[in-house]
């Protein structure tokens, strides 16, 4: 599928595929592995994962073991939420590194700007001090491209206002009817690339009648027409999925919404209002 090695360029000029798997919730061990094993082969070439997931020594062995070029697999890591200070970020991207075990890494990116246990906190110092070691790593050679993750525009201008380095990449939680306008029209305004996670809601929008009806008219399913949203929004959709099926399914987007079609879209209110909310508006 084409859609599968078309790419976006991101602000340094490292080439990312349009669309990444993501590997959130998939335990250590066979999961993991069989499941980034089954999406390489299936022609996926952005895998996503986190020190966070606990899942990198699995996901490692699978782009090692797939018989695939390195240089083909854009693989993506992140920076534990709770870590602000440099010896920190240091320590905890080496071990990311030899976890994964496959050379280099395409991406890194701060999980969040504050740890997840005290979700909104404010750490602007220490995502500044934090900031300024991701750049260390970047100069190494070790990281194609540093960014962000669930930054919302105060945290940006927080670490832009001392970086030497733009952030390539903010990572937020985005899916039709909550796409978080604030922070996404910031990021296109800086060069910042906007990735989707949960970009199919973890199902939970499968109810819309609006999202059933549109799907019928491409012929085309739910998490489908929600994917092919996004990419057509220019953002880059992460979904996530461990059976074959599902897997085959989400790379199934060469298909083109029409631009009527996509301003209703984009006018949907919340598609997902009982899904978990991780807004980063502010």
């Amino acid at each position: 599928m084409a859609v599968l090695t078309d790419t976006f360029e991101l602000n340094n000029g490292t080439k990312i595929p349009k669309v990444g798997f993501g590997t959130w919730q998939i335990p250590d061990g066979a999961e993991a592995y069989n499941s980034v094993l089954t999406a390489l082969k299936q022609g996926y070439r952005h895998i996503d994962t986190a020190k966070a997931y606990g899942n990198e020594k699995s996901v490692g062995k699978a782009i090692r073991d797939s018989g695939i070029a390195r240089k083909d697999i854009f693989v993506t890591s992140k920076l534990p939420a709770a870590i602000k200070d440099r010896d920190g970020v240091l320590q905890a991207f080496n071990e990311t590194f030899n976890d994964l075990d496959i050379g280099y890494l395409d991406l890194y990116i701060i999980h969040a700007p504050w740890p997840w246990g005290d979700i909104g906190s404010n750490h602007d110092k220490g995502n500044i001090e934090a900031w300024k070691a991701m750049e260390e790593i970047y100069k190494t050679g070790k990281v194609k491209a540093i960014g962000v993750s669930n930054f919302n525009v105060h945290d940006l201008e927080n670490i832009l206002k001392d970086a030497e380095i733009t952030p390539a990449i903010d990572q937020i939680q985005y899916y039709v009817g909550f796409t978080e306008p604030k922070i996404t029209k910031f990021c296109k305004e800086h060069g910042i690339q906007v990735e989707a996670y949960s970009p199919l809601a973890t199902g939970d929008m499968k109810s819309n009648s609006t999202l059933k009806e549109l799907a019928d008219k491409y012929s085309v399913s739910i998490p489908q027409l929600a994917l092919r949203f996004v990419i057509q929004n220019d953002v880059l959709p992460l979904p996530k999925a461990t059976h074959e099926a599902h897997i085959k399914a989400n790379k199934q987007l060469d298909f083109e919404i029409s631009a009527e079609d996509m301003k209703t879209l984009n006018a949907l209110p919340d598609t997902a209002p009982t899904h978990f909310h991780n807004e980063t508006q502010g």
